[in-house]
Protein backbone atom coordinates (compact mmCIF):
# COMPACT_ATOMS: atom_id res chain seq x y z
CA UNK A 1 0.00 0.00 0.00
CA UNK A 2 1.30 3.38 -0.69
CA UNK A 3 2.82 5.48 2.04
CA UNK A 4 -0.03 8.00 1.91
CA UNK A 5 -3.10 5.56 2.36
CA UNK A 6 -5.90 4.24 0.27
CA UNK A 7 -8.23 6.57 -1.26
CA UNK A 8 -11.91 5.14 -3.36
CA UNK A 9 -12.93 6.75 -6.45
CA UNK A 10 -16.57 6.61 -7.49
CA UNK A 11 -15.56 6.18 -11.52
CA UNK A 12 -18.86 6.05 -13.73
CA UNK A 13 -17.10 5.23 -16.90
CA UNK A 14 -16.90 9.26 -17.98
CA UNK A 15 -13.69 11.72 -18.14
CA UNK A 16 -14.16 13.62 -15.11
CA UNK A 17 -14.00 10.55 -12.09
CA UNK A 18 -11.13 9.07 -14.80
CA UNK A 19 -9.14 12.10 -14.30
CA UNK A 20 -10.09 12.08 -10.47
CA UNK A 21 -8.30 8.85 -9.83
CA UNK A 22 -5.43 9.91 -11.87
CA UNK A 23 -5.25 13.16 -10.28
CA UNK A 24 -5.08 11.07 -6.83
CA UNK A 25 -2.82 8.06 -7.88
CA UNK A 26 0.01 11.49 -9.68
CA UNK A 27 -0.48 12.11 -5.97
CA UNK A 28 0.42 9.14 -4.13
CA UNK A 29 -2.54 7.47 -3.03
CA UNK A 30 -3.40 4.10 -3.78
CA UNK A 31 -6.38 4.15 -5.39
CA UNK A 32 -9.24 1.76 -5.70
CA UNK A 33 -12.20 2.18 -7.59
CA UNK A 34 -15.89 1.76 -7.40
CA UNK A 35 -18.57 1.69 -10.38
CA UNK A 36 -22.56 1.19 -9.24
CA UNK A 37 -24.89 -0.14 -11.38
CA UNK A 38 -28.22 1.96 -10.22
CA UNK A 39 -31.18 1.22 -12.91
CA UNK A 40 -31.42 -2.29 -14.55
CA UNK A 41 -30.15 -2.60 -18.35
CA UNK A 42 -32.57 -1.79 -20.95
CA UNK A 43 -32.23 0.04 -24.59
CA UNK A 44 -31.94 3.58 -23.37
CA UNK A 45 -29.65 3.24 -20.46
CA UNK A 46 -26.24 2.32 -21.26
CA UNK A 47 -24.52 1.01 -18.30
CA UNK A 48 -22.88 -1.70 -19.62
CA UNK A 49 -20.67 0.33 -22.17
CA UNK A 50 -20.16 2.74 -18.78
CA UNK A 51 -18.48 -0.40 -17.18
CA UNK A 52 -16.48 -1.06 -19.90
CA UNK A 53 -15.43 2.13 -20.02
CA UNK A 54 -14.56 2.73 -16.36
CA UNK A 55 -12.55 -1.43 -16.72
CA UNK A 56 -10.89 0.19 -19.64
CA UNK A 57 -9.75 3.60 -17.43
CA UNK A 58 -8.61 0.97 -14.52
CA UNK A 59 -6.83 -1.32 -16.83
CA UNK A 60 -4.87 1.24 -18.26
CA UNK A 61 -3.96 3.05 -14.56
CA UNK A 62 -3.75 -0.09 -13.12
CA UNK A 63 -6.20 0.12 -10.07
CA UNK A 64 -8.45 -2.62 -8.98
CA UNK A 65 -12.42 -1.69 -9.71
CA UNK A 66 -15.39 -2.74 -7.52
CA UNK A 67 -18.61 -3.17 -9.00
CA UNK A 68 -22.23 -3.02 -7.21
CA UNK A 69 -25.44 -2.87 -8.05
CA UNK A 70 -27.66 -0.81 -6.00
CA UNK A 71 -30.47 -1.10 -8.33
CA UNK A 72 -32.89 -1.80 -5.48
CA UNK A 73 -31.54 0.83 -3.13
CA UNK A 74 -32.01 3.61 -5.96
CA UNK A 75 -35.61 2.21 -6.54
CA UNK A 76 -36.43 2.24 -3.34
CA UNK A 77 -34.72 5.44 -2.29
CA UNK A 78 -34.78 7.69 -5.55
CA UNK A 79 -36.97 6.69 -7.81
CA UNK A 80 -40.06 5.84 -5.45
CA UNK A 81 -39.82 9.26 -4.41
CA UNK A 82 -39.18 10.74 -7.86
CA UNK A 83 -42.75 9.48 -8.83
CA UNK A 84 -44.33 10.43 -5.09
CA UNK A 85 -42.92 13.53 -5.47
CA UNK A 86 -44.62 14.21 -9.43
CA UNK A 87 -47.93 12.93 -7.99
CA UNK A 88 -47.42 15.86 -5.24
CA UNK A 89 -47.43 18.45 -8.19
CA UNK A 90 -43.31 18.80 -7.73
CA UNK A 91 -40.75 18.53 -9.89
CA UNK A 92 -37.77 16.59 -8.36
CA UNK A 93 -34.94 16.20 -9.18
CA UNK A 94 -33.11 12.23 -9.04
CA UNK A 95 -29.62 13.61 -9.20
CA UNK A 96 -29.29 15.26 -5.70
CA UNK A 97 -31.71 12.66 -4.08
CA UNK A 98 -28.72 9.92 -5.83
CA UNK A 99 -25.85 12.14 -4.62
CA UNK A 100 -27.52 12.22 -0.71
CA UNK A 101 -29.21 8.30 -0.59
CA UNK A 102 -26.98 6.79 -3.03
CA UNK A 103 -23.62 7.78 -3.81
CA UNK A 104 -22.80 9.60 -0.50
CA UNK A 105 -25.13 7.39 1.03
CA UNK A 106 -25.30 3.70 0.47
CA UNK A 107 -21.48 3.81 -1.65
CA UNK A 108 -20.14 5.63 1.03
CA UNK A 109 -21.12 3.01 3.59
CA UNK A 110 -19.43 0.44 1.26
CA UNK A 111 -16.38 2.48 0.63
CA UNK A 112 -15.74 2.60 4.59
CA UNK A 113 -15.81 -1.32 4.95
CA UNK A 114 -13.24 -1.40 1.95
CA UNK A 115 -11.22 0.71 4.33
CA UNK A 116 -10.59 3.51 2.00
CA UNK A 117 -9.57 6.46 4.09
CA UNK A 118 -11.86 9.30 1.58
CA UNK A 119 -14.22 8.64 -1.32
CA UNK A 120 -13.06 11.02 -4.23
CA UNK A 121 -15.65 11.49 -6.95
CA UNK A 122 -15.72 13.83 -10.24
CA UNK A 123 -18.02 16.50 -9.04
CA UNK A 124 -17.31 20.22 -10.21
CA UNK A 125 -17.00 21.40 -6.56
CA UNK A 126 -14.46 22.20 -3.55
CA UNK A 127 -14.43 22.24 0.51
CA UNK A 128 -13.84 24.48 2.71
CA UNK A 129 -12.50 23.02 6.17
CA UNK A 130 -11.53 27.14 7.56
CA UNK A 131 -14.23 26.79 10.39
CA UNK A 132 -13.09 23.00 11.19
CA UNK A 133 -15.81 21.00 9.38
CA UNK A 134 -16.11 20.70 5.83
CA UNK A 135 -18.26 23.18 3.71
CA UNK A 136 -19.91 22.86 0.33
CA UNK A 137 -18.17 25.46 -1.53
CA UNK A 138 -19.20 25.91 -5.33
CA UNK A 139 -16.45 24.58 -8.32
CA UNK A 140 -14.46 27.25 -10.00
CA UNK A 141 -15.99 26.12 -13.33
CA UNK A 142 -19.14 28.24 -13.18
CA UNK A 143 -20.24 26.43 -15.81
CA UNK A 144 -19.68 22.96 -14.49
CA UNK A 145 -20.39 23.81 -11.11
CA UNK A 146 -22.30 20.97 -9.38
CA UNK A 147 -22.66 22.30 -5.86
CA UNK A 148 -26.41 22.28 -6.32
CA UNK A 149 -26.29 19.10 -6.74
CA UNK A 150 -24.30 18.16 -3.46
CA UNK A 151 -26.30 20.37 -1.32
CA UNK A 152 -28.54 17.94 0.50
CA UNK A 153 -25.39 15.93 1.09
CA UNK A 154 -25.00 15.28 4.98
CA UNK A 155 -22.06 16.91 6.66
CA UNK A 156 -20.73 14.09 8.18
CA UNK A 157 -19.81 12.60 4.78
CA UNK A 158 -18.36 15.77 3.64
CA UNK A 159 -15.51 15.63 6.53
CA UNK A 160 -14.46 12.09 4.25
CA UNK A 161 -14.72 13.03 0.57
CA UNK A 162 -12.15 14.62 -1.94
CA UNK A 163 -13.23 16.76 -4.94
CA UNK A 164 -10.13 16.31 -7.07
CA UNK A 165 -11.42 18.23 -10.28
CA UNK A 166 -13.14 21.84 -8.01
CA UNK A 167 -9.93 23.84 -8.72
CA UNK A 168 -10.12 22.55 -12.42
CA UNK A 169 -12.25 23.54 -15.46
CA UNK A 170 -13.44 21.14 -17.70
CA UNK A 171 -10.81 22.23 -20.64
CA UNK A 172 -8.00 21.37 -18.42
CA UNK A 173 -10.02 18.28 -17.29
CA UNK A 174 -9.84 17.09 -21.18
CA UNK A 175 -6.50 18.27 -21.77
CA UNK A 176 -5.55 16.06 -18.73
CA UNK A 177 -6.97 12.90 -19.93
CA UNK A 178 -5.55 13.86 -23.29
CA UNK A 179 -2.37 14.16 -21.93
CA UNK A 180 -2.57 10.73 -19.94
CA UNK A 181 -3.64 9.03 -23.06
CA UNK A 182 -6.98 8.01 -21.11
CA UNK A 183 -9.88 5.92 -23.12
CA UNK A 184 -12.62 8.58 -22.26
CA UNK A 185 -10.91 11.49 -22.71
CA UNK A 186 -13.14 12.28 -25.52
CA UNK A 187 -16.19 10.36 -23.88
CA UNK A 188 -19.59 13.35 -24.63
CA UNK A 189 -20.83 14.13 -20.80
CA UNK A 190 -23.55 12.56 -19.57
CA UNK A 191 -26.76 14.48 -19.59
CA UNK A 192 -30.67 14.67 -18.82
CA UNK A 193 -32.05 11.77 -15.98
CA UNK A 194 -30.07 9.12 -15.73
CA UNK A 195 -32.58 6.45 -15.78
CA UNK A 196 -34.38 8.01 -18.72
CA UNK A 197 -31.84 8.85 -21.33
CA UNK A 198 -32.39 9.66 -24.20
CA UNK A 199 -36.32 8.87 -24.22
CA UNK A 200 -39.57 11.10 -24.30
CA UNK A 201 -39.95 12.37 -20.55
CA UNK A 202 -43.96 11.87 -21.14
CA UNK A 203 -44.15 8.07 -22.49
CA UNK A 204 -41.73 7.20 -19.78
CA UNK A 205 -43.70 8.57 -16.92
CA UNK A 206 -46.68 7.46 -18.35
CA UNK A 207 -45.11 3.63 -17.47
CA UNK A 208 -45.84 4.76 -13.75
CA UNK A 209 -48.23 7.35 -13.07
CA UNK A 210 -51.90 7.81 -14.75
CA UNK A 211 -51.63 11.89 -15.26
CA UNK A 212 -55.23 12.93 -15.76
CA UNK A 213 -55.38 16.00 -18.19
CA UNK A 214 -57.53 19.08 -17.25
CA UNK A 215 -57.36 22.67 -17.78
CA UNK A 216 -55.00 25.58 -18.16
CA UNK A 217 -55.91 28.35 -17.08
CA UNK A 218 -54.62 32.39 -16.08
CA UNK A 219 -54.38 33.89 -13.12
CA UNK A 220 -57.79 35.32 -13.30
CA UNK A 221 -59.28 32.13 -13.49
CA UNK A 222 -60.42 32.02 -17.28
CA UNK A 223 -59.84 28.21 -18.35
CA UNK A 224 -57.66 28.91 -22.02
CA UNK A 225 -56.35 25.44 -22.82
CA UNK A 226 -55.83 21.84 -21.49
CA UNK A 227 -53.06 20.16 -20.27
CA UNK A 228 -51.98 16.70 -20.80
CA UNK A 229 -51.34 15.61 -17.25
CA UNK A 230 -49.63 18.07 -13.85
CA UNK A 231 -46.32 15.87 -13.92
CA UNK A 232 -45.61 16.85 -17.32
CA UNK A 233 -44.88 20.50 -16.49
CA UNK A 234 -42.61 22.09 -14.69
CA UNK A 235 -43.34 25.77 -13.14
CA UNK A 236 -41.17 28.26 -15.22
CA UNK A 237 -41.84 26.16 -18.37
CA UNK A 238 -42.51 27.81 -21.28
CA UNK A 239 -42.35 25.58 -24.08
CA UNK A 240 -45.28 22.52 -25.14
CA UNK A 241 -48.19 24.50 -23.51
CA UNK A 242 -50.10 24.48 -26.90
CA UNK A 243 -51.36 28.10 -25.89
CA UNK A 244 -49.64 30.20 -28.07
CA UNK A 245 -51.47 33.11 -30.09
CA UNK A 246 -54.81 32.55 -27.85
CA UNK A 247 -57.58 34.52 -29.41
CA UNK A 248 -58.73 37.23 -26.42
CA UNK A 249 -55.66 37.07 -24.54
CA UNK A 250 -52.61 39.60 -24.53
CA UNK A 251 -49.80 38.89 -27.09
CA UNK A 252 -46.84 37.21 -25.69
CA UNK A 253 -45.38 33.89 -24.12
CA UNK A 254 -46.83 31.71 -20.84
CA UNK A 255 -44.82 30.25 -18.18
CA UNK A 256 -46.44 27.35 -15.96
CA UNK A 257 -46.99 29.30 -12.55
CA UNK A 258 -48.62 26.71 -10.32
CA UNK A 259 -49.59 23.43 -10.79
CA UNK A 260 -53.51 22.81 -8.41
CA UNK A 261 -53.35 19.58 -7.26
CA UNK A 262 -57.12 19.79 -5.78
CA UNK A 263 -59.08 21.03 -9.13
CA UNK A 264 -55.85 19.27 -11.53
CA UNK A 265 -55.17 22.97 -12.99
CA UNK A 266 -52.44 24.62 -14.64
CA UNK A 267 -52.22 28.33 -13.75
CA UNK A 268 -49.92 30.15 -16.34
CA UNK A 269 -48.88 33.49 -16.50
CA UNK A 270 -47.61 35.99 -18.81
CA UNK A 271 -43.83 38.03 -18.02
CA UNK A 272 -41.13 35.67 -17.05
CA UNK A 273 -40.52 38.17 -14.30
CA UNK A 274 -44.16 37.87 -12.89
CA UNK A 275 -44.44 37.27 -8.84
CA UNK A 276 -46.27 34.00 -9.31
CA UNK A 277 -43.25 32.70 -10.79
CA UNK A 278 -41.19 33.22 -7.82
CA UNK A 279 -43.99 31.88 -4.74
CA UNK A 280 -43.19 28.91 -3.38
Amino acid sequence: MSKRGLHLVALSGGVDSAVAALQLKESGYEVHCLHMTNWEEDKYCEAAADFQDARKVCVQLQMPLHRINFSKEYKRRVFERFLQEHELGHTPNPDVLCNREIKFGVLFNYARRLGGAKLATGHYARLDYSLGEARLLKGLDADKDQSYFLHSVKGQYLNDVLFPLGQLNKDQVRTIARRAGLPVSEKKSSTGICFIGERPFQPFLRKYLSPQPGPIKNEQGQTIGKHHGLPYYTVGQRQGLGIGGLSGQPPGPWYVAQKDIESNALVVVQGKSHPLLFQN
